[in-house]
């Protein structure tokens, strides 16, 4: 892919994450790669490069719509790296996706959607490994701190001789909120079950994500959504609202790696509410607020108020707010020998905004820049897979924390 016109280009470059993925890396792309700005409209292009540091108003800026089908191919065949925050992902992405298969454009986006991966995974795999494409899906907060926290316990425990991985715990913890672009994610699938019974078992299958279902262990993962809990440190755990996405990641990471980290791993995911009273009070108050969000969102007459309520695609908090938001996940792992270790996973900025523009920015570096270093893999990938330590080693590098420790 050496003679493409752009190295990287950033698709949705005009919305709220986007342009904060764009001034990222405005800031610490090398100055000799090659990046461009794509969306629908040329004149809010410009207006978003105009506010980006002088090495972004100098990148060029390309026309495409998720609805025309050539402007896709034309932008997936001019980069070698297309990086996409234009969701929702199962409304819009499935176009992009399948013209970077096609063009074997390395890709990632931002999606939190089951359902759009899954079909991404149908229609795109066989193509992309043809082509030599590396779709990256879950590239930012959703699922990175998950899948390689779980990547890397499972590479210590390996260099150990400690066996494979068998029960793992996440607890997250985080200050922030979820995007507007987070939330229309959550409702449209939301939406699409409430139509739909046969894509309700697609998403309560744990392993919806294998890329041989029939090949997945008999293994009774955690629920998605237990109930408030709490722990042996005394800390109370609530659900946590990506864990029915994140957990689907990290099997399909093991999955893809044939079960490296553990045959029969048990992979669940909560939030952390606080100690004492207060921390069950807080467990009980996530958890009714998160039924009740979703029973608004998939209720007719009610789906208005929520639309009134939550944030709106597009919308984000101001840059001080977003500053003072950091992310914390503390990942428990017990191993077929007998040891345990602890992961911890960790980064300043709000995860669904500062965070996950680092996240995607790093990967969208990764595939550029560090082709020779990556796992040989193609076609519908994990950022463990796709990437593995050469992301850890960046981020880490961008100033987010990878820690793995015996205890």
């Amino acid at each position: 892919m050496s003679e493409r016109e752009h190295d990287v280009v950033l698709f949705g470059a005009t919305g709220f994450v986007g342009r904060l993925v764009a001034r990222y890396l405005a800031e610490t792309a090398p100055p000799d790669l090659r990046v461009a700005l794509a969306g629908r409209s040329r004149e809010k292009l410009a207006a978003a490069a105009a506010d980006l540091p002088a090495a972004g108003r100098r990148w060029p800026l390309l026309e495409a719509d998720t609805s025309d089908p050539a402007s896709l191919t034309r932008l997936a065949e001019s980069a070698r790296v297309l990086l996409t925050t234009v969701g929702p992902y199962q409304r819009y992405g499935l176009p992009v996706v399948e013209a970077c298969a096609r063009a074997g454009t390395h890709y990632a986006d931002l999606t939190g959607e089951v359902l759009f991966v899954r079909d991404a995974i149908d229609r795109c795999d066989a193509v992309a490994k043809e082509t030599g494409a590396r779709l990256v899906h879950a590239a930012g907060y959703d699922s990175i701190p998950s899948d390689l926290s779980v990547f890397t316990l499972a590479e210590r425990a390996r260099e150990d001789g400690a066996g494979g991985l068998t029960d793992v715990r996440l607890v997250a913890s985080l200050r922030g909120g979820f995007s507007g672009g987070t939330i229309d994610s959550m409702r449209a699938q939301v939406e699409a079950m409430a139509t739909d019974r046969t894509l309700r078992r697609v998403i309560g299958d744990p392993y919806a994500l294998s890329p041989d279902r029939a090949a997945e262990p008999a293994t009774r993962q955690p629920p998605d959504a237990a109930p408030p809990a709490p722990a042996a440190d005394g800390r109370w755990t609530a659900p946590f609202v990506m864990a029915p996405f994140n957990t689907r990641i990290v099997r399909r990471s093991n999955a893809l790696q044939e079960w490296s980290y553990g045959r029969g791993m048990r992979y669940g995911e909560s939030m952390s509410a606080g100690r004492g009273i207060t921390g069950a009070l807080t467990a009980a108050g996530i958890t009714t607020g998160l039924a009740a969000a979703l029973g608004f969102m998939a209720f007719g007459p009610t789906r208005a108020l929520a639309d009134r309520v939550l944030p709106a695609p597009g919308s984000g908090p101001s840059e001080s707010v977003q500053q003072r938001g950091w992310f914390r996940m503390v990942v428990d792992a017990d191993t077929e020998g007998g040891r345990h270790y602890r992961a911890t996973v960790a980064g300043k900025g709000d995860p669904g905004y500062a965070a996950t523009s680092v996240m995607l920015g790093q990967v969208g570096l990764g595939l550029a820049l560090d082709e020779d270093r990556l796992p040989d893999r193609a076609g519908s990938l994990t950022p463990a897979t796709a990437l593995g330590g050469v992301l850890v080693e960046r981020l880490r590098a961008a100033g987010h924390t990878y820690e793995v420790t015996e205890v």
